[in-house]
């Protein structure tokens, strides 16, 4: 929020500092038990969740689906390739890809680690009643809308 008399930015206040921060918060609290566990990174996580739910993807739909950059997404591929939790196989639409898709281990993995997702979205959200979750949902969802818009500007 800015300070209109000083024109000046107060960062504690600055929603999109906030919401960075938040997120960070989550993501890392989360991404510790995943790693504990499941020896598993937050990016890769991510690639597995998608593909879990959507099914084959390509690398570059990966990056518009999890909003990670192409590097972030490569990186998080080759760690799971090597796991043996995903495959390439070939892309029908274009010969010069491929598709990344979830192995039977994968499909595994991630049917234990939701369980685990669950119980922590439960525990973060004790203090919200069900329609204040529903508000924030679509609110976060009006956010991630209007930053897609300013993106193409």
């Amino acid at each position: 929020m800015r300070d209109k008399a000083r024109g000046s930015l107060t960062l504690q206040h600055y929603l999109p500092y906030r919401l960075s921060v938040a997120a960070n918060a989550v993501s890392r609290l989360i991404a510790l038990a995943y790693e504990e566990k499941f020896g598993l990174t937050i990016a890769q996580w991510r690639l597995i969740a998608v593909l879990a739910e959507e099914g084959p993807l390509t690398q570059q739909e990966l990056c518009g689906r999890t909003i990670m950059d192409k590097v972030t997404v490569t990186r998080a591929g080759q760690g799971l390739l090597r796991r043996r939790l995903i495959k390439r196989i070939p892309n029908s639409t274009d010969g010069r890809s491929h598709r990344l898709v979830l192995t039977k281990t994968g499909e595994a993995l991630y049917e234990e680690v939701v369980p685990l997702a669950l119980e922590y979205e439960v525990k973060l959200l004790v203090g919200l009643a069900p329609h204040e979750v529903a508000q924030l949902e679509q609110q976060l969802r009006q956010l991630e809308q209007t930053a897609a818009a300013l993106r193409k500007e």
